[in-house]
């Protein structure tokens, strides 16, 4: 059975908090599909309590305290998303209550006032509130009493599960935000926590959300969608146990959840702990000790992906020290490397393939941000790069022809072939004047995101827009690859975003990005560090994707857990 497969597998379901989501969402699935309770042949039936929740309507009606109210659609087989235990009822929400219910009360009565801020997210909803004289708030606002089920109407609130039992209101009554649909029992006929679990799961989400109208950001559920939503109504005692097994188990939950938070917290801890020593490790035994505290703990320390996220950037951080590979005192030094590169630079000006730079401040002690290992130098990134800036406007979009690349398109360390956008090839000539990008370029997003760069994977002419800058390397004796890894390391991008200006969104002027420091190896050792990268890149690949099956098969053992038997 569902039940017992959730019970066999509860621990094993909870890895991260996202599984605890999936798993109370099975909860409540199992819960109104009458599967997590046991049915008793004693209760009275669903059908009976019908009897008397209509006979409380007509009575309220005839007293003047409830409108009339249209006769809801029928129900017909078809409608009904599953079968239910002989002993329930499927009717319409709207009639199994009251919707959005109006108060009456003294001007001066202090009451509960409630906005949307005050209103919990998530499954298991909650409230705080506010006090206020009912005068102050009975207009404009909508109104809900002890007792009362309310339910967000508006996006993101609805998706979020902003919904609550209203408890504890200062006189037994209120009024909030006008972004709610309300839901209030007739005398003892509905529990109200067992209506707060049918809006919370996922069908009842993903039917609402299908159901919106209105503008983007302004979405909204109708009151016709909530009186309409088919609600699977079980014998009054089975709700009770129903409701008392849904909190028993949310209360596992919870605990469950901070147990895994906190041993993710600790592990998170030792993580960071461990890469620093890495990353400050004096000499090579040094070093080997760190690295063997992260190798014995590797299976524990890299099964949450914010750990993998960091082993990342450390990886490009013991790059650009010189910590990743050993040196090699037979390659030649980055100094001749410059030369080279300096000469090469000469030429092309001479020749007047380039214009002449301005040249750049020498470098002084007081930027040099940390030490570098035998055979590096620090150099500034127009010194050794030339610098493509196609900062200005974007050239007119056409549906096909020439590739347009944008920042967009640039993402961190790769380049995303979405969104494809397109000009017309005929003015490649009039507009790349500034220079011809080439494969193994380096392109980097100077705002709107600052920072973003990727190689230039392709020898197909492209026209790129504004806020990217080519990085293209003075001859061919230079690795971009590792230029990228060194612009991607957390050293370096600090040094970037310290050049950076603006305060809505940061960016950086071409002027300022070529005055920022590299740590530069010789040449050989940049080719043995982008090896080393790339090994350990694919390797942290392997975790993720390891971690996100781990989730699918949570995701398909809760799945199963709804599924039934």
């Amino acid at each position: 059975m569902s039940l017992d497969l959730l019970l066999q597998n509860f621990e094993t379901l909870i890895r991260t908090p996202e599984d605890v989501a999936r798993l109370n969402e099975a909860i409540l699935g199992l819960a109104v599909q009458g599967k997590l309770v046991p049915q008793d042949p004693a209760d009275e039936p669903a059908s009976e309590l019908l009897k008397h929740i209509r006979a409380e309507k007509r009575r309220l009606g005839k007293e003047g305290k409830l409108q009339e109210s249209k006769v809801s659609r029928r129900i017909e087989p078809a409608d009904m998303p599953y079968d239910l235990p002989e002993s329930w009822e499927w009717v319409r929400l709207g009639d199994a209550g009251i919707i959005n219910p109006r108060n009456n009360a003294d001007d001066d009565l202090p009451v509960s006032f409630i906005p949307m801020t005050l209103i919990r997210d998530g499954i298991g909803g909650g409230h705080t509130a506010q006090e206020a004289l009912w005068r102050d708030i009975k207009k404009g606002f909508t109104h809900f009493a002890e007792g009362d089920v309310g339910v967000a109407k508006i996006t993101p609130c609805f998706q979020n599960r902003k919904s609550t039992v209203f408890r504890g209101l200062t006189n037994g009554i209120g009024a909030g935000t006008t972004e709610l649909h309300i839901f209030r029992p007739l005398a003892d006929t509905v529990l109200a926590e067992y209506v707060l679990a049918l809006v919370q799961t996922p069908q009842f989400i993903e039917n609402g959300k299908a159901s919106m109208t209105g503008t983007a950001g302004q979405q909204r559920v109708s009151r016709s969608y909530v009186e309409e939503a088919l609600f699977p109504l079980p014998p009054l005692a089975e709700q009770r146990r129903i409701v008392a097994k849904v909190e028993s188990l949310f209360a596992q939950t919870r605990d469950l959840e901070a147990k895994l938070r906190q041993a993710q917290a600790d592990i998170v801890t030792v993580n960071r702990a461990a890469l620093h020593r890495l990353s400050v490790a004096a000499d090579a035994d040094a070093f080997a000790a760190a690295w063997a505290t992260v190798a014995d703990a590797f299976d524990l320390l890299y099964d949450d992906p914010r750990n993998v996220a960091e082993l990342r950037q450390a990886i490009l951080q013991l790059a650009v020290h010189g910590r990743l590979v050993p040196q090699d005192p037979n390659d030649e030094p980055a100094s001749e490397l410059l030369k080279r590169i300096r000469a090469e630079k000469r030429r092309l000006v001479k020749e007047g393939k380039i214009n002449e730079d301005i040249p750049l401040p020498p470098i002084h002690p007081n930027e040099i941000p940390f030490g570098l290992s035998k055979g590096w130098m620090w150099y500034r990134l127009g010194d050794a790069i030339r610098f493509i800036d196609y900062r200005g406007k974007t050239p007119t979009k056409t549906e096909s022809g020439m590739r347009l690349l944008t920042a967009k398109n640039v993402k961190i360390g790769y380049l995303s072939q979405e969104p494809r956008e397109f000009v017309d090839p005929s003015i490649y000539d009039s507009w790349m004047t500034r220079g011809i990008p080439k494969k193994g370029d380096l392109l980097f997003t100077t705002e709107a995101p600052l920072g973003n760069l990727a190689l230039l994977d392709s020898e197909e002419k492209t026209v790129l827009a504004q806020r990217i800058i080519t990085m293209q390397p003075y001859g061919a004796d230079f690795c971009t690859a590792y230029l990228l890894y060194a612009l991607m390391s957390p050293p370096v991008r600090s040094l970037i975003y310290a050049k950076a200006t603006g305060t809505t969104a940061l960016g950086i002027k071409a002027t300022r990005l070529k005055l920022v420091l590299i740590p530069f190896p010789p040449l050989a050792e940049q080719h043995r560090i982008v090896a080393k990268v790339d090994q350990l890149m694919r390797l942290c690949d392997t975790l993720e994707a390891g971690l996100a099956r781990a989730g699918v098969q949570g995701r398909a053992l809760a799945a199963a857990v709804m599924g039934g038997d």
